[in-house]
């Protein structure tokens, strides 16, 4: 029987691999060991998109980055289904339908980062201007429209964050064990980011 399934498979696996490559080509950045699923997802603006190192997005993402750019870094892990989008349609025309109105302004389109080592759960929705910090993790079916700190486990609609996964003394030993010294946060970075979230 998993024979049988696997020779089923056998035809999108191949249909992905081929995709991929082409896919790849046309990103702005891709790193090393980075897996796409093509055949099931959808992805506009391949020029605005930034891929690290060992990054896998699954089957049925939805990337939309036509106008600006989306950085995901090293070692991002996804959950079934996320859907990112960089802009946004103008509503603010009067006597058009929002269809209808294709001239943007610059607010309506911003970057969107996802920094390494971040764990982006199932059906999450990450919006323009999104920054998700280093090393934080975003729980299942949250809609990401802010900016988050650091080692932040975030959720709920619109996410906020729940809690951090470390203390500081503890984040200051775990990057010890994975970054070079200029590439660690200091104690003052994290403490001035936290305060910086805990003020919005």
């Amino acid at each position: 029987m998993d024979l049988i399934i696997k020779l089923f498979k056998l035809p999108e696996y191949i249909y992905d691999r081929i995709l991929s490559f082409i896919y790849k080509s046309k990103m702005c950045k891709v790193g090393q060991n980075v897996s796409l699923r093509p055949s099931s997802s959808v992805f506009f603006g391949l020029e605005n998109l930034s891929i690290g190192n060992h990054v896998s997005i699954p089957r049925f993402a939805h990337i939309f980055c036509t106008e600006a750019p989306l950085t995901i870094g090293n070692k991002v892990i996804f959950g079934p289904a996320p859907t990112i989008v960089t802009g946004n349609h103008r509503i603010d025309v009067i006597g058009k339908n929002i269809i209808d109105s294709h001239d943007k302004l610059p607010a309506n389109d911003k970057e969107v980062l996802i920094e390494d080592d971040v764990w982006v759960g199932a059906n999450v929705t990450v919006l323009m201007g999104a920054i998700i910090g280093r090393g934080s993790v975003v729980a299942a079916g949250a809609v990401v429209n802010n900016q988050f700190p650091p080692y932040a486990i975030i959720g709920g609609v619109p996410a906020k964050v729940l809690k951090y996964r470390f203390t500081i003394d503890e984040i200051l030993a775990h990057e010890c064990n994975l970054y070079e010294a200029n590439k660690c946060y200091s104690r003052v970075e994290l403490e001035e980011l936290r305060a910086k979230y805990a003020t919005k």
